[in-house]
C-alpha cells in the first residue's frame, strides 16, 4: 500500500469512527435526551453566577461521552428501564458533573484560555468563579448519588474522584521532570481521564445488575478507553490543527507537562536535542516563543507521535477485547458493535 493509500484508509477509518460515535449517541437518543435534561435541571441554583457559567459550559458542547458509556453499558448490561425508573440517566448525569468540575478547576490550574473552542470558564468569568462553581457541581455530582442510594454505586464514583484529584497531583510532580519514566506517566493518565472511564461502564453496569464478570469486562473497557484517549489527547497537543481541536496547541508544551510525545523525543534525540528539552521543560521559564516550533520539528524528526498513536491503538484494542470478551448475557450486538467502532475511532480521532 503506497503512502497515498494508507492516508486515504486512515481518513477513512476516521469518518467511519465519527460515523460511530454518532450511531452510538442516536442509538441511545431517548436515555440522553433524558440525561441532558437532568444535568440541565441539577445545574440551576438561586445564585445567578452558577446558571450563567454552566450555561456557558453547555454552549461548548463537547462529546459527553463519559455520561454515554454509563447509559451504553447499562443498556448493554440487560438494564430495563421499568415505568419512571430511570437510574442509568441519574448516574450519567452524576458522571458528567464530576468530569465537568475537574474541567474546570484543571483549566484554573493550567490557565487555559480555550475550551472546545471557546473562551474556558476561567477566561470569562474568572479564577474564583470557576473553582467555586466547580466545587458546586461536585456537591450536585454526590446530591445525585445519595438520592440513588445504591452504595456500590456510590463507593465507585467515590473512589474514582479521589483517583482524578491524585491524578492531577501526581501530573503536578512530574511536571517539568525529565526523569518522569513511561510507567509513570501512565499511571497518571489513569488516574487524571482512565478512571472516569473506568467508572463510567463499571457503574452502568451495576445499575443494571450485572454480574461481578459483566462489571470487570466493562471496567476493563472503559479504563482501555479512557488511557487510549488521553494518549491520543496528549499527541494532539502537537499534532493537531487549533480550530479542530478546539483548545490551544502546544499548551503542554507551554506548561512543560512531561507526557509521552516529549519522552519519546527525549529519549531518541541526540545530546544537543536532550538538552533543548531541558531547557524548555525543566528550565520552563526560559522558553521564547519559537521554541514551541523547535519541539515540533523534534517531534516530527523522532516519530514521537507515532510512538504516541501505536500506544493509543494498543489500548482501544485491549478495550475492544474486553467487551468482546465480556459474554454479557442478553447483550445487545449492534450496541456491543457500536461500542468496539468507538474504541477504535478514539485512536484516531483529531479533535
Amino acid at each position: 500500500m503506497n503512502s497515498g493509500e494508507e492516508e486515504a484508509t486512515a481518513q477513512e477509518g476516521v469518518h467511519d469512527g465519527e460515523t460511530a460515535l454518532r450511531a452510538l449517541a442516536d442509538y441511545l437518543a431517548e436515555d440522553m435526551k433524558a440525561c441532558n435534561r437532568e444535568i440541565v435541571a441539577r445545574m440551576q441554583s438561586e445564585v445567578p453566577l452558577i446558571p450563567q457559567l454552566a450555561a456557558h459550559l453547555v454552549a461548548a458542547g463537547g462529546k459527553r461521552l463519559r455520561p454515554l458509556l454509563v447509559l451504553a453499558a447499562a443498556r448493554l448490561a440487560g438494564y430495563d428501564v421499568q415505568g419512571d425508573d430511570m437510574r442509568h440517566v441519574g448516574v450519567a448525569a452524576c458522571v458528567e458533573f464530576i468530569h465537568t468540575a475537574t474541567l474546570l478547576h484543571d483549566d484554573v490550574v493550567d490557565n487555559s484560555q480555550l475550551r472546545r473552542g471557546l473562551a474556558s470558564a476561567n477566561a470569562v468569568f474568572g479564577n474564583k468563579a470557576s473553582v467555586l462553581v466547580g466545587d458546586f457541581l461536585f456537591a450536585r455530582a454526590f446530591q445525585i448519588l445519595t438520592a440513588d442510594g445504591s452504595l456500590p454505586v456510590m463507593a465507585i464514583l467515590s473512589a474514582a474522584s479521589a483517583t482524578l484529584a491524585e491524578g492531577e497531583v501526581m501530573q503536578m510532580t512530574t511536571q517539568n521532570d525529565l526523569s518522569t519514566t513511561v510507567d509513570r506517566y501512565l499511571q497518571v493518565i489513569y488516574g487524571k481521564t482512565a478512571a472516569l472511564f473506568a467508572a463510567a461502564c463499571e457503574t452502568g453496569a451495576v445499575v443494571a445488575g450485572a454480574d461481578e464478570h459483566a462489571r470487570a469486562a466493562l471496567r476493563d473497557y472503559g479504563a482501555n478507553l479512557g488511557m487510549a484517549f488521553q494518549l491520543v489527547d496528549d499527541a494532539l497537543d502537537y499534532a493537531a490543527d487549533q480550530a479542530v481541536l478546539g483548545k490551544a496547541v502546544g499548551d503542554d508544551f507551554r506548561e512543560g507537562k512531561v507526557t509521552l510525545p516529549v519522552l519519546a523525543a527525549y529519549h531518541a534525540g541526540n545530546e544537543e536535542e536532550r538538552a533543548f528539552w531541558v531547557k524548555t521543560i525543566e528550565d520552563n521559564e526560559s522558553q521564547v516563543d519559537a521554541d514551541l516550533d523547535r519541539a515540533l520539528d523534534l517531534i516530527a524528526k523522532t516519530d514521537a507521535i507515532g510512538v504516541t498513536m501505536a500506544r493509543a491503538r494498543d489500548y482501544a484494542e485491549k478495550a475492544c477485547q474486553a467487551l468482546e470478551g465480556a459474554r454479557i448475557s442478553g447483550g445487545d450486538d449492534k450496541l456491543a458493535g457500536l461500542l468496539v467502532a468507538v474504541a477504535r475511532y478514539t485512536a484516531v480521532r483529531s479533535r
